[in-house]
């Protein structure tokens, strides 16, 4: 795309866009492989290890993308015709394209107030044992939340639900896929946002940049044979993936703790959006911000996209922005401009 005064493009849709530099390509360029279908990929099994034991958990199955992770999360937790209740807005009801209900088969229910649920929400929530409803076996968290503007579920809230779905002998399953966020945030360890829960993915491009890869983590050796198996079926079982965990383990290994770069220009950028009263700008606890807009988000977005700046409509009202490790400062002011400037100039 060429812009109307110079040829830079400030790519603020998501933090998934981010392509691997130099080290990265290296890194992966290098990575011993196998066939890991096989279980003879050698990196694919140091990166499921390492990461596993960062979160406390004995075992972690690699993914192509977050959304079979999600999907193998459902497959193991639950049984065709199950309820699982999730958060409202939840990223496995609103962006996994159905695959909850086509290929898991499970009814899913969102609750609470956006975007968290409390433990009574979710006793609320649960259905009564009778035939004539579905069976409540799945509880669901997200952590960061997407639609929720990145916002991070408390970890003692999290847990107390985790704890509680237990005790009424129900699974539980963390999405967080940018848990990494809400770690570098607060500074609560890894380990102790997946110690109440059975199953956690967790991504690494988004935030992290990988191209490509998430994973499923798992305690019990009967849970990572089903998720196996489910891989398998689903078309996720790859060869010589080693290469692509290369760069997933390249990137836990050295892109966790830049993470605060990202949020600390997202709260540079939302400070500086709030100077257009026409603006209602999200204070972000992460690297997302939302903005609500008097007019419709899709001119929004085109506007600035005629300006070489991108990012996603997420709302009839709402647009989303992302910070990630290729937004620079100047990126923060010149998408700062580019935005009041196509505001005011949508109001006129």
């Amino acid at each position: 795309m060429t812009t109307s005064h110079d040829d830079r493009i400030t790519d603020l849709r998501s933090d998934t866009v981010t392509v691997p530099g130099p080290e990265m390509r290296e890194f992966m360029a290098r990575a011993e492989v196998g066939d890991d279908l096989m279980g003879e990929d050698p990196t694919v099994s140091r990166l499921s290890k390492h990461v596993a034991a960062m979160f406390g958990k004995r075992h972690g199955v690699f993914t192509p993308s977050g959304t079979m992770a999600n999907l193998l999360a459902l497959l193991v937790n639950a049984r065709r015709g199950d309820h699982v209740i999730v958060p409202r807005g939840a990223h496995v009801a609103w962006y996994e394209s159905a695959g909850s209900a086509v290929a898991a088969g499970v009814e899913v229910q969102e609750v609470g107030r956006d975007p968290f649920f409390t433990v009574q929400e979710m006793e609320e929530a649960i259905h009564p044992a009778e035939s004539y409803y579905s069976r409540t076996s799945m509880v669901w968290l997200e952590n960061t939340h997407n639609r929720g503007g990145g916002l991070i579920w408390p970890v003692h809230d999290m847990d107390s639900i985790a704890v509680r779905a237990r005790e009424l002998g129900l699974r539980v399953h963390l999405d967080g896929s940018r848990i990494w966020n809400a770690h570098v945030a607060t500074g609560v360890r890894l380990s102790e946002w997946a110690a109440h829960v059975d199953t956690m993915n967790v991504c690494f491009s988004k935030g992290l940049g990988a191209p490509v890869g998430s994973m499923l983590l798992v305690d019990s050796d009967e849970d990572l044979e089903l998720a196996l198996r489910m891989r398998k079926m689903l078309g996720g079982s790859m060869r010589q993936s080693g290469f692509l965990a290369a760069a997933a383990l390249y990137a836990v290994e050295h892109n966790i703790s830049r993470l605060k770069e990202d949020h600390a220009r997202a709260r540079a950028l939302a400070s500086m959006l709030r100077d257009c009263e026409l603006l209602k700008v999200s204070e972000p606890q992460t690297n997302i911000i939302m903005v609500d807009l008097p007019f419709l988000a899709h001119d929004m977005e085109h506007a600035c996209a005629r300006e070489g700046v991108l990012f996603h409509a997420f709302g009839p009202k709402r647009i989303r922005l992302v910070t990630h490790m290729h937004i620079t400062e100047q990126d923060v002011s010149r998408a700062a401009s580019v935005i009041k400037a196509a505001a005011k100039g949508l109001v006129r």
